[in-house]
């Protein structure tokens, strides 16, 4: 699967459109320092729509027949994913309906209505806006984009894989978010062609760890979950979802965080890179610091994968008081 999965993204790459950018991997002296290995920040955040979710977008509406661009297209979405389908639709002149949980951001819910998209806010949680979206396309003959379970998606989601191969550096590991994963999925591919020795590390927040209960046991099942600042990764998964076998394989490592430590490394990005991230991005950043006696030494990328935060909300998680080991510094 990964091979045909690989030759996608590659696909993906070459073809993408000019307003995919091929964001920076920016060392980090300050955090370098702090968590004692060589960190590289891949500021995918700084993707247009402000995340990853853009690469995926894109390269699925590119693919689209000549007669799904004249129906449109239906999609689910927390609020990244729909922001980018929104724009790559308006982009191809194709129409767009998003499908979103109330809790949904309000930030990213304007977002989407910015671009011109359908928006259905939908009461319940982000399964149920994927099953509403679901039904909606199939009553109207529409294509479905699911924000991870569509290997379309995941290709493009990918082609950040293939920047860290070819960014010159030689990574020990990279250290991913994971939600549907859709991210690590594509990126976990393209690595294990071009740069097999790098470890790729799964990233979750204690509070929502579903696809990592799935890759436990072997299938999806209802997990519990707790409220997160990282909503980008939070909610549900569908049954049978193409992502599942996909991370199976290619994810070398799994680890949780606190929610703590999720706001204590947005904090840290903030105070020496003078970025606001979102919390899936903290997410990321968060994992290094939990493995850090691991990483010493080691040459580690860390997929900063939105910005997509309301301001309110990121002022309120740097206000607390950060949690080590991001309190400290090792000046010489």
């Amino acid at each position: 699967m990964t091979t045909t999965l690989f030759e996608a993204i590659q696909a993906a790459s070459q073809r993408r459109s000019p307003d995919v950018l091929r964001t920076p991997l920016q060392p980090s002296v300050g955090l370098s320092r702090l968590l004692g290995c060589n960190v590289l920040l891949k500021a995918e955040h700084l993707q247009t729509t402000g995340s990853f979710k853009y690469r995926g977008a894109s390269n699925k509406i590119r693919l689209l027949s000549p007669v799904e661009r004249e129906r449109g297209v239906v999609t689910a979405s927390t609020g990244n994913h729909g922001h980018a389908v929104a724009l790559a639709g308006r982009v191809a002149g194709v129409q767009v309906s998003v499908f979103a949980a109330k809790k949904t951001a309000r930030s990213k819910l304007t977002a989407i209505r910015a671009h011109g998209a359908d928006l259905h806010v939908i009461e319940g949680g982000e399964l149920e806006a994927e099953l509403s979206a679901r039904d909606e396309a199939d009553r109207s003959g529409r294509c479905y984009i699911s924000p991870y379970n569509d290997m379309d998606v995941m290709a493009g989601q990918g082609t950040l894989g293939i920047e860290l191969a070819e960014a010159g550096h030689r990574l020990d590991a990279v250290f991913v978010s994971v939600g549907g994963g859709g991210l690590i999925g594509g990126i976990g591919t393209a690595l294990s062609h071009l740069s097999p020795s790098t470890q790729i590390i799964g990233c979750w927040p204690e509070n929502s760890p579903v696809l990592l209960r799935a890759l436990e046991t072997g299938f999806i099942h209802d997990v519990p979950e707790s409220e997160t600042i990282s909503d980008g990764t939070a909610g549900a998964l569908e049954p049978g979802t193409v992502t599942l076998p996909v991370c199976a394989e290619v994810i070398d490592q799994y680890v949780t965080v606190s929610e703590d430590l999720i706001m204590s490394a947005m904090w840290a990005l903030a105070d020496h890179e003078h970025w606001m991230v979102e919390g899936a991005a903290g997410v990321a950043l968060a994992g290094l610091a939990a493995l850090k006696a691991e990483m010493e030494g080691k040459t580690v990328a860390v997929i900063l994968c939105g910005r997509n935060i309301g301001a309110d909300i990121f002022a309120s998680a740097i206000a607390l008081r950060p949690q080590a080991p991001f309190t400290k510094t090792n000046k010489k």
